[in-house]
């Protein structure tokens, strides 16, 4: 790749970066000043603030990570940045998938309609249980984050010893703890909550569209209120399933190593890893009546600051 389309990729990944950053911030800024105003919080507004806030860390602990690893290749693993930059990445991933996917639940729980008593029961119960499910998010990713900084702490330990043993060795045993250790680990701890999140996704989208096509002998024409409302609903929903999928599949071919910063494709590989949770926050803002409102509200402000 020639150097200039290479800090070109570099430069976007910064710039997706701030807008994420923008974006979460908003959200976090927004609910928490409902939050103070009000003294609560609906179960879903819940878990979007500690959503948008676990985003708006992760990517700043993100952009740290890729310039220091960039500009300072061989400290990075020779000093304790690695395991220091992991410890918080982890951790705030981890969190970040589990909190996506108890969003996507919720919003099952509360837009799709079954008969099933299970179903029922699920969408009585999974609103009054968001404070132990922030909680066991909590304690799920700490568990996750204690056994990559393990495996971070094996590499530097293996880091130290192929000093003296040659950098064939080390270049052995780094490739064996990723193939072997970090990509299965990484596998199952995502695993888990994309099979919970594409579940609810899939439950979502059938009842949707079942009540769409039961409405369509009801309906006027294209411009029938409701089947715009189903239309309007299903579009993100589907944008968020692609986001979440290529999250998932990115991080898990990560985890293999495949993409060192001597990689040509190391910041496009970058650019995709952080795509969701970047652009999703516009997403959530767009098809969020109480967000979109505040937005629409300070762009009147910034319109009449300017004008005058």
């Amino acid at each position: 790749m020639q150097p200039a389309l290479g800090v070109f990729f570099m430069l976007l990944f910064v710039l997706l970066c701030l807008l994420g950053i923008a974006a979460n911030g908003f959200i976090v800024l927004a609910l928490g000043v409902e939050w103070r105003r009000h003294g609560r919080l609906l179960p879903s507004d819940l878990v979007l603030l500690s959503l948008g806030g676990s985003r708006f860390c992760l990517q700043w602990v993100g952009l740290a990570n890729n310039f220091y690893y960039t500009l300072h290749l061989a400290q990075y693993s020779r000093g304790p940045a690695r395991q220091l930059f992991g410890l918080y990445w982890d951790f705030l991933n981890t969190v970040t998938f589990w909190l996506g996917t108890w969003l996507s639940m919720l919003f099952c729980a509360k837009v799709a309609s079954f008969s099933h008593p299970a179903f029922l029961w699920l969408k009585w119960r999974l609103p009054t249980s968001v404070p132990w499910l922030l909680l066991s998010s909590l304690a799920v990713s700490t568990v996750v984050t204690l056994l990559f900084f393990k495996g971070n702490r094996a590499m530097y330990q293996g880091f130290l010893i192929g000093e003296f043993v040659g950098n064939r060795s080390n270049q052995d045993w780094r490739h064996r703890l990723e193939i072997h250790y970090f990509l299965p680990l990484k596998l199952v701890t995502l695993s888990v909550p994309c099979w919970l999140f594409l579940v609810a996704m899939a439950l979502l989208i059938s009842s949707l569209r079942r009540h769409a096509r039961r409405m369509r002998p009801h309906a006027a024409g294209l411009q029938d209120p409701r089947a715009q409302a189903h239309k309007r609903a299903l579009k993100p929903l589907i944008s968020f399933l692609v986001l979440y999928a290529l999250s998932f599949v990115s991080l898990v071919i990560d985890a293999a190593g495949f993409f060192t910063s001597e990689s040509d494709w190391y910041w496009p590989w970058q650019i995709l890893i952080y795509l969701c949770t970047s652009l999703h926050p516009f997403i959530l803002i767009l098809s969020n009546l109480k967000l979109r409102a505040v937005c629409r509200q300070l762009m009147l402000l910034a319109r009449g600051f300017w004008e005058t």
